[in-house]
């Protein structure tokens, strides 16, 4: 059975009570709006336990009713890697709640503290598996935003902590899917807040090369039981630092070549 079948398999040293339990306070905190204390509990803990609590943490929503959309990439760049003390970038998951969609506007009410990244999303066009090339199974591409959303006080974690919250993921958005271009590293990325400049970058931040994104992912996906499924996104990672968004702004990710998107962040939380 797979992740997809919402069984991983894996086996933690902590146990499914406390994996439940860990996964409650976090699913409260992300629907009540609450920022929590960083979980002791995860400290030392393998990071198989981590992602257990994320996988728990993400089974209440599709308990909701909610249902798995893609993956998304984090700690692509070499600078928050060596931040976290990591040499390899994590993966949280996606939900059809979190695509922002409509008229494009990003709710406030329920946030703890909202930020705003730029990255490259790729659309899955059939089921993967670890070996699979990237041109053979990534059929589109787009320029992205990330809402991010760290359920933790100060936005400060440890690496357990930000696994367990889904790797702080909150929403996304998508621009218009175009064919890959046969070059995407090296892309400029800008980070626009109501026209302005906010934050520069390429697609060289992304692991070098954006495309590893999807290796990554496939891999470390499988580790978790889970494939990247047909019709899927993949959020490949952030090519700049966040920025916190504020109501009444808009948000504009430009990617050389790809194109733009851009959300309008509500008037009133």
């Amino acid at each position: 059975m797979t992740d997809d079948d919402r069984n991983t398999g894996m086996t933690t040293t902590s146990g499914g009570a406390e994996i439940d339990r860990l996964a409650t306070i976090l699913d409260d905190a992300a629907t009540n709006g609450a920022a929590i204390e960083q979980l002791s509990e995860l400290d030392g803990a393998p990071i198989a336990d981590a992602y257990a609590v994320q996988q728990a943490v993400v089974q209440r929503r599709l308990g909701r009713g909610e249902r798995l959309t893609g993956l998304k990439m984090g700690l692509t760049s070499a600078a928050k890697m060596t931040q976290m003390g990591v040499d390899a970038p994590i993966w949280g998951r996606l939900t059809d709640a979190m695509s922002i969609t409509g008229d494009g506007t990003v709710p406030l009410t329920g946030r703890i503290h909202p930020r705003m990244e730029p990255e490259v999303a790729f659309r899955i066009g059939r089921d993967a598996v670890p070996g699979d090339a990237f041109a053979d199974v990534v059929d589109a591409v787009a320029p992205a935003l990330e809402l991010i959303d760290s359920r933790y006080a100060g936005f400060r974690f440890t690496l357990p902590d930000v696994i367990a919250d889904n790797t702080s993921a909150a929403g996304y958005a998508i621009g218009r899917w175009r064919p890959v271009p046969a070059g995407i590293t090296g892309l400029g990325v800008t980070l626009e807040v109501d026209g302005a400049p906010v934050q520069t970058g390429t697609t060289a931040a992304i692991l070098g090369d954006p495309r590893r994104a999807f290796d990554e992912a496939v891999r470390l996906a499988a580790d978790s039981g889970l494939r990247l499924r047909a019709g899927w996104v993949l959020l490949a990672g952030a090519a700049t630092a966040a920025e916190p968004v504020h109501a009444g702004t808009r948000v504009r990710a430009v990617v050389d070549t790809l194109g733009a998107v851009s959300v309008a962040v509500e008037a009133h939380s």
